[in-house]
């Protein structure tokens, strides 16, 4: 499976119920390595371990197919508190 930006912000963003995804291509353009910031409201309660399994648990096949997988995830309110916008 070869995964671009776009594809991999899409599935993120249909399967955790976010207001902002924002994914960034590591790699060069080959779709091996990811930095995403993902702000939902199923992070709400969680505690960071929690959400990192949650995204993984959601993104199991995707992150089986690239090289590295960074996440930063927000509640709507945690990121509006940082200056974010939604």
């Amino acid at each position: 499976m070869s995964l671009s930006s776009d594809s991999l912000k899409d599935i993120i963003a249909t399967r955790l119920q976010t207001n902002l995804v924002q994914v960034e291509d590591m790699s060069g353009g080959c779709g091996q390595a990811f930095a995403v910031i993902i702000v939902s409201p199923l992070f709400q309660g969680k505690n960071k371990l929690a959400r990192h399994r949650l995204v993984n648990t959601q993104l199991k096949e995707e992150i089986a197919s690239i090289h590295a997988f960074t996440q930063k995830n927000f509640t709507p309110e945690e990121w509006i508190s940082q200056g974010g916008q939604l």
